[in-house]
């Protein structure tokens, strides 16, 4: 599991240092690939196959789902950090969630998420009233497994 905030900086061959309470579960592998709100995420390579799996699973005749399937797979990366803990992310992925130097590496449960610090910020500030309200529209682990 994933958890918590860092701010490790990109250097100019866009590499950063992976936290270091997440290099194990990522030295074996991983993948980079663009998500949501224009952050990317990175998955442990096995999390990463479980996922594209199943979505291989959805009918490619609906459009969304050709959407999806496309954005993820053709923005993904694999990856192995070097001996030191370092990830290169590559310069399409560091366009795409527009990354300099100043980036905030979030755990996410499942997976990592790095964004661009000023874009971090915004979107703390945008849900942060939000937040204790989701609380109360999200399902609970014994709620859907009773139903």
């Amino acid at each position: 599991m994933f958890l918590g905030e860092h701010t490790p900086k990109l250097d100019d061959k866009g590499r950063f240092f992976l936290p270091a309470k997440f290099r194990e579960e990522l030295s074996e592998g991983l993948v980079i690939t663009r998500a949501q709100e224009r952050c990317l995420a990175i998955y442990p390579k096995e999390t990463f196959i479980a996922k594209t799996r199943e979505i291989a699973q959805a009918p490619g005749t609906v459009k969304q789902v050709r959407d999806y399937q496309r954005m993820l797979a053709s923005g993904a990366s694999d990856e192995i950090p070097d001996k030191q803990g370092r990830i290169t992310i590559p310069p399409q992925l560091r366009r795409y969630a527009g990354l300099d130097k100043d980036i905030v590496v979030t755990g996410a449960i499942d997976r990592v998420e790095v964004w661009d610090q000023t874009a971090w910020e915004a979107y703390v500030g945008e849900q942060e009233a939000d937040f204790a309200d989701l609380d109360e529209v999200l399902p609970r682990v014994g709620e859907t497994q009773q139903q």
